[in-house]
């Protein structure tokens, strides 16, 4: 059965909301532990999976060794003393225990349990490396972990405790839905799922998860919407006597390109810069054409799936196929200045989570 509803992740700044220089440095120092521990107890946790999954395979160990990866208590071949996910939950809560809530080792023992099964095919073929988690890696947790979530009128932000540390968020010019998303958290109408704190280049952000219900739209399978990405139109789409073309390679191509030519002049004129301060104040200039492009290219990709869908929600069409797709791909591996200009990944990433949204089905062919 469909499900109703879908989840939506959401980056939102967060500020500590203590009063004194001193108590925000104390619980921001608290936050990078935590993350640290998150760190290290990542790796671990992929270690031993890894082992056990692949204990079988130490054919040199003698021939009466067991290796059932199951609790020793329901099966007699069982080389384990508790079960497979408690195993490697009891490995960090007991060298972590009391540097880090529980509750975020429970949720990053439960994640990468089930991240390594789904990629646990690929590791038997020896198709895929084992997973390497980063320093600034984003540490997940429950809503155990939020308590009093609400707006502060006098703060203008949305204030909560995070575990024992008070944070606030910082919205700044809210372009998107973030604010109203977290409306509908406190009056209970969007629920906020498990999420991520995650810090990095000094700024502490939350990666919140909302379900949310699809929209509902009086849609009809039959009705089929064929669609085709390409270079010269970023889409055009068609159903039955009904075509649109949106964007055109003026618009979207061109504009890039000439961004990127401004950062190449950039580049060439950041070493006749003034020195001192570093590498980065040398490239201030080119960070910001790069970001400048970087932004242009996702507004215009999301402007054309929103327009893509929003005409197949107008002539009811439940139905939305790309067309030769794989084709294309292939043509653009191989030449390198569609390959970067191109951004077919990031549309067709756009389209899909916004087809599901509007509950379209989308086949790729």
């Amino acid at each position: 059965m469909e499900q109703s509803t879908l989840k939506l992740t959401r980056k939102i700044q967060l500020l500590v909301d203590l009063p004194t220089r001193e108590e925000r440095k104390e619980a921001l120092d608290t936050l990078y532990r935590w993350q640290n521990r998150s760190f290290k107890a990542a790796n671990l946790i992929v270690t031993h999976l890894y082992v056990q999954e692949m204990i079988q395979e130490f054919f040199y160990l003698s021939e009466g060794i067991k290796y059932k990866l199951v609790d020793e208590k329901k099966d007699e071949e069982g080389i384990l003393n508790r079960s497979r996910i408690n195993s490697t939950y009891r490995v960090i809560s007991d060298r972590f225990k009391g540097e880090i809530p529980t509750n975020i080792l429970g949720n990053l023992n439960h994640n990468l349990m089930r991240t390594f099964n789904k990629k646990k095919p690929e590791y038997w073929r020896g198709e895929r490396s084992l997973m390497n988690s980063r320093r600034d890696i984003a540490f997940p947790f429950d809503m155990e972990g939020v308590k009093g979530l609400a707006y502060d009128e006098d703060k203008k932000a949305f204030c909560f405790r995070f575990f024992s540390i008070p944070l606030k968020t910082y919205l700044g010019k809210d372009y998107s839905d973030k604010r109203r998303l977290l409306e509908r958290v406190i009056t209970g109408e969007t629920k906020l799922c498990a999420s991520h704190i995650q810090l990095k280049e000094g700024k502490t952000f939350l990666l919140a998860v909302f379900e949310i219900e699809k929209e509902k739209h009086l849609l009809k399978p039959e009705v089929v919407a064929e669609a085709s990405l390409s270079l010269e139109y970023p889409i055009v789409v068609k159903i039955d006597k009904a075509k649109l073309n949106i964007g055109t390679r003026e618009e979207f191509l061109y504009r890039r390109l000439a961004i990127q030519a401004a950062r190449k002049r950039a580049q060439e004129g950041a070493s006749y810069c003034k020195s001192g301060n570093g590498r980065k104040r040398k490239t201030k200039a080119v960070q910001r054409f790069h970001e400048l492009e970087k932004n242009y290219v996702n507004s215009r990709l999301h402007l054309y799936s929103r327009k893509l869908i929003d005409f197949c929600v107008k002539y009811q069409a439940g139905t939305l196929i790309l067309l030769n797709q794989e084709d294309k791909i292939g043509i653009a591996k191989e030449e390198e200045f569609v390959l970067r200009n191109w951004s077919y990944y990031e549309l067709m990433t756009k389209i899909k989570y916004k087809a599901e949204k509007a509950g379209i089905e989308l086949i790729t062919g």
